[in-house]
């Protein structure tokens, strides 16, 4: 009978062989993404995905192994392989060979994975921020001191400071595209109006993904059209290559639905939260206990309590719409509060029927979309 050291080594030669087949693996994606530029497929084929998820479900139940377990690893393993194959797309087009990009504001999280994201394309990045610069990008220094020569400028700066910057670029009128990544733009709309009035190329831009994403597909990237064609055009352009999904809007629609997808989620688990800490019950007592909402409910809201405060305070203060999203929140928890003190069963069951039919439409409608 082997020890249990024995087993233990065989344990991490099977671990070794794993590794070195997902390295495999992640080759053989790199040689499939060449293949389907070469022929004109589409990175993400969802037919194909199925297929291999359906048959590892089945080759997993066949010797013992739990179907679920199979699928949730094919899925991960897909992931990567799709991340694989969109990085090496974005590389081989190679959209900014011989082209120079300024990022003000590079050291921030946002503006160091667009440096990053246009570093691999093939731009030459200039980087103005004095808390650092990113690995690859070039330190030019305080960009006021610096001559606009760039094809792209792009302003990632923190939100209440961007409008300055837009509005001070505007009076030394640049050549190149410029936009922002603002995930708001009411407060921004001088700016761009003075950069549109200089007869600059501009454009906005509001990446819907944080600075740790890799993989773009699924994820959305929001343009405001501010009646630049071309800078508008050129921007989307910057993510042809990746399997991200461009939506083209006004600026007003743009923060009237920000106002719901952003600022109703934040203050949701703001609320929830914020409830908790003032509940009276200690921390220690609800770590014991566990359901399957509360925890789900609970890892979004410890995410949203890590985020920058300033930055979630000026996207519900700061935008136009910003109002409508927190009174409809608190109206919502004064029907349900209602509802309950009333014994009103009729009136509880249809919040519940009203949200699951608009949810079962929305669902309906990615779907349709994927």
């Amino acid at each position: 009978m082997p020890t249990l050291d024995e087993l233990r080594r065989h344990l991490d030669q099977i671990d070794d062989r794993l590794i070195e087949l997902i390295a495999d693996r992640q080759r053989t994606s790199r040689e499939i993404a060449r293949v389907k530029r070469a022929t004109g497929y589409a990175t993400r084929d969802y037919g194909r995905e199925r297929e291999v998820i359906l048959g590892a479900r089945r080759v997993a139940e066949a010797r013992g192994v739990s179907p679920k377990i199979a699928e949730d690893l094919m899925r991960m393993l897909i992931r990567s392989s799709l991340t694989t194959q969109e990085k090496a797309s974005v590389v081989a087009r190679a959209h900014g060979s011989g082209r120079r990009a300024l990022v003000i504001g590079a050291a921030g999280k946002m503006g160091a994975w667009f440096a990053d994201f246009l570093l691999s394309q093939g731009f030459e990045v200039d980087s103005s921020d004095p808390a650092g610069v990113p690995e690859g990008a070039q330190d030019v220094g305080d960009w006021r001191a610096v001559e606009l020569v760039h094809d792209l400028i792009v302003v990632a700066t923190p939100l209440g400071t961007t409008n300055d910057v837009l509005l001070a670029l505007a009076t030394r009128k640049p050549r190149g595209v410029v936009f922002d990544l603002g995930s708001l733009k009411s407060p921004l709309r001088t700016g761009l109006a003075a950069l549109r009035e200089a007869g600059c190329a501009v454009t906005s831009v509001h990446p819907m993904f944080g600075p740790d994403t890799e993989l773009l597909s699924g994820r959305h990237v929001i343009f405001v059209d501010l009646g630049a064609a071309a800078a508008l055009e050129r921007a989307r352009e910057l993510f042809a290559p990746t399997m991200v999904e461009q939506v083209v809007m006004s600026l007003d629609d743009h923060d009237r639905l920000i106002a719901y997808v952003l600022g109703l989620s934040h203050a949701l688990n703001i609320a929830f939260f914020t409830a908790l800490a003032g509940s009276g019950e200690a921390a220690p007592r609800l770590a014991r206990l566990s359901s399957t909402t509360f925890d789900a409910q609970l890892d979004v809201a410890t995410r949203v309590a890590q985020e920058n405060p300033d930055l979630y305070f000026d996207i519900q203060r700061l935008n136009d719409f910003g109002a409508a999203p927190l009174a409809a929140l608190a109206n919502a928890v004064d029907t349900l509060r209602s509802a309950v003190a009333a014994d009103d069963r009729a009136a509880f069951r249809d919040l519940m029927e009203r949200g699951r039919a608009y949810l079962e439409d929305r669902r309906s409608l990615h779907a349709t979309r994927a």
